[in-house]
């Protein structure tokens, strides 16, 4: 500041509004610079890939934190869900399906609280419990916050807690989508259940179950009360006996375990029946010898099945199974549980503590 400037004042002028003046020019300039300087963007944690590869290449790190379209949702994630499908994508195994786009967020579903939402967004507001099963090009669920669309969001049952209804999202679609839309399952019928303790599988029993099917489902040894449990009325130990010396002209076959496994399964299936695959795509040729269908299906994210699943949890007809919550922190041993293709239900990520509410 010029000081001279109050002391060359003319005799009886207001030097000290000059003095003030000045500095309110200051301050002024001040606000101006500050303000010419870009904002930072909130952060916030996130597992983030780098590069495809093994579980290492899970890093736990500080981003900047989304922010919604005008048809977006924001929601601060409470938990979120491990699939298989997600250590597929960080082998490399789906790259041709979504490129090589890093850093990326993996995660197919979360549940949690809406933190915000866009101007085209009618029907939730912030602070509504949800859940959300994400596109491939999306994804994003291990984080502390993730976007969604409307249509691919519903409200979180009420009758679950927030770790069980982030299992649901990816695995209950699928097992909705193959059995009550492509099977179209119906009641009376009989239907096979490929690997009925895991994600999909423990699901697709309680569908079937709700719909008033005979479910005969396998498994290994040590899940064979578990499958009783969840409401099979035949549970076959794959280990000791043949599926095939059991399972005789059913209607429907859901196949999460392909290969062998379903090459098995083509003879098991009365004429007119289908063979639905989340893991292969079913031969032609042996489905024509034998005349019955058969469809590979990759779930789509859609809020009517969430909302159906809802529905489904809160009537008390099914229950999603979560055999184990792990921090974000623990992501790459919740990867290398998945990859075992031995989970009972699902594994979860505890992003924060269960809200109160």
């Amino acid at each position: 500041m010029n000081f001279s400037f109050a002391s060359n004042c003319g005799k009886g002028e207001p030097w000290r509004m000059r003095i003030s003046l000045i500095g309110s020019l200051a301050t002024v300039a001040i606000l101006s610079a500050q303000a010419a300087t870009p904002l930072e963007k909130p952060m916030m944690k996130a597992v983030v890939i780098h590069a495809y590869g093994g579980p290492e290449v899970l890093k736990l790190e500080d981003v900047p934190r989304p922010e919604p379209k005008e048809d977006e949702i924001l929601i601060r994630v409470v938990a979120a869900s491990i699939n298989p499908v997600d250590v597929a994508i960080r082998q490399g195994y789906l790259a041709r399906l979504i490129g090589d786009r890093f850093p990326l967020i993996s995660g197919m579903d979360a549940a949690g609280v809406v933190e915000k939402i866009g101007a085209k967004i009618t029907k939730f507001k912030t602070g509504d419990s949800v859940y959300a099963f994400f596109t491939l090009a999306g994804e994003g669920g291990y984080a502390e916050f993730v976007l969604a669309k409307e249509s691919e969001t519903a409200p979180k049952p009420k009758s679950a807690s927030y770790a069980e209804a982030a299992a649901v999202p990816a695995a209950g679609s699928t097992a909705w989508q193959a059995l009550i839309e492509t099977a179209k399952l119906s009641a009376g019928q009989t239907v096979l259940i490929h690997g009925g303790s895991g994600g999909v599988g423990h699901f697709a029993i309680q569908i079937a179950k709700a719909q008033r099917a005979k479910v005969i489902a396998t498994a290994s040894s040590a899940n064979q009360d578990f499958l009783k449990q969840l409401g099979a009325d035949v549970a076959i130990d794959y280990t000791k006996t043949k599926f095939e010396d059991v399972a005789k002209d059913v209607d429907v076959v859901l196949d999460m375990v392909g290969e062998e496994t379903l090459k098995r399964s083509y003879g098991v299936v009365k004429k007119g029946g289908i063979i639905v695959s989340i893991v292969d795509e079913p031969e032609q040729a042996a489905l024509d010898a034998r005349g019955i269908r058969g469809a590979a299906l990759r779930a789509t994210p859609r809020a009517d099945v969430l909302e159906e699943l809802t529905r489904l949890i809160d009537a008390k007809k099914m229950k999603p199974v979560v055999s184990q919550v792990l921090p974000l922190s623990e992501v790459a041993k919740a990867h290398d549980q998945i990859a075992t293709r031995h989970t009972r239900g699902k594994v979860v990520l505890r992003v924060v503590d269960e809200p109160k509410h």
